[in-house]
């Protein structure tokens, strides 16, 4: 059962392995990155954050697709944690998922701020609007015990 999908850079830290992963009850982690599989640095530094009995898999967006299809994670309460909003819209429209999370969106050229740690360019927005406009609550919250920020209020 896939109890949340989040939008966070870093991945796995500290917010996910302790405050997110026990909030949710959740025993497995799905980390969806178009990029990291080819990033050994990374990999280990993941590894270091991966919280004691829970599994933690690293996947493609195809790969995330295909392995939650296949039915290899219906036992696990699962917990995706995707790079990008792209990659999160994809998986919450494939699975018809109604909440996204964005916790953690890095700054850059051409972003702009809309909370204290999410920044976000018109490619971004345009996607966030158009999952809200489809009747997903995409909302921001960096740690479960802060307040929710209804993304729909921000942008």
């Amino acid at each position: 059962m896939i109890k949340m999908i989040r939008v966070d850079y870093r991945l796995l830290h500290g917010q996910v392995a302790v405050s997110w992963t026990g909030t949710l009850g959740a025993d497995a982690l799905l980390l969806v990155s178009d990029t990291l599989k080819n990033d050994k640095l990374r990999l280990q530094m993941l590894a270091l954050a991966k919280p004691s009995g829970v599994k933690v898999v690293v996947k493609d967006t195809q790969g995330a697709i295909d392995v939650i299809k296949s039915g290899k994670t219906d036992r696990y309460s699962l917990f995706i944690i995707c790079e990008t909003v792209e990659i999160a819209a994809k998986l919450a429209r494939e699975f018809k998922i109604k909440s996204v999370n964005l916790g953690n969106i890095s700054f850059g050229d051409g972003k702009q701020k809309i909370s204290k740690s999410i920044y976000i360019n018109e490619d971004e927005k345009r996607t966030i609007k158009e999952l809200i406009d489809e009747g997903v609550d995409v909302f921001i919250q960096m740690v479960p015990t802060e307040n929710k920020i209804e993304a729909k209020n921000v942008i």
